[in-house]
Parts: C-alpha cells; sequence; structure tokens
C-alpha cells in the first residue's frame, strides 16, 4: 500500500495539495522569515503554490502577513518568485 502524501493549504488560493507541490516559508522564534526548501526547519510554516498567480495573490492580500503576523519584506517575495522560475525549468 503506497504511502499517502500529507496535504497543506495554500495561504493564497486557499486549496489543499500535497506538500511537496508547495513552497514552505518559515518565521523563527526570532521573528526571521525564510524560504524553507528542506520542509525541516524550526518555527511557524505556512504553504505557497509554486505558481506566480498564487505569489501575486498572497503579495496583494498580505496573507503572509497575516498567517505571521508581522510584516515580510519583498525579498521572500522576489526569492519565491526565484525558486518558481527556476522549477519551471
Amino acid at each position: 500500500m503506497p504511502k499517502k502524501q500529507p496535504l497543506r493549504m495554500c495561504v493564497a488560493c486557499r486549496e489543499m495539495k500535497e506538500k511537496q507541490d508547495l513552497l514552505r516559508v518559515v518565521k523563527t522564534k526570532e521573528g526571521k522569515v525564510f524560504v524553507d526548501q528542506t520542509f525541516k526547519a524550526n518555527g511557524r510554516g505556512t504553504y505557497i503554490c509554486k505558481c506566480k498567480e498564487c505569489v501575486q495573490k498572497a503579495q496583494k492580500s498580505k496573507a503572509l502577513q497575516r498567517a505571521f503576523k508581522q510584516n515580510v519584506g519583498q525579498e521572500i517575495y522576489e526569492e519565491i518568485g526565484r525558486l518558481i522560475l527556476a522549477n519551471e525549468q
């Protein structure tokens, strides 16, 4: 019997998807926000789809700011965009 894949919700489109189909963004206890490519970093994690539309929607609706209850810098959205472009190629 194949192993069941865990589902997570995208903060932008609110769709449930398999964990490996999403990007994880983490906020540490110190308040540092970064993209976790290992899916194992300690801290509060949230997930976002690997598509430009969801990144733009999350940025416009301030979904990451609400999830972390703090401001999230433009560099996080730029890093997510770079990772999405790298995955498409």
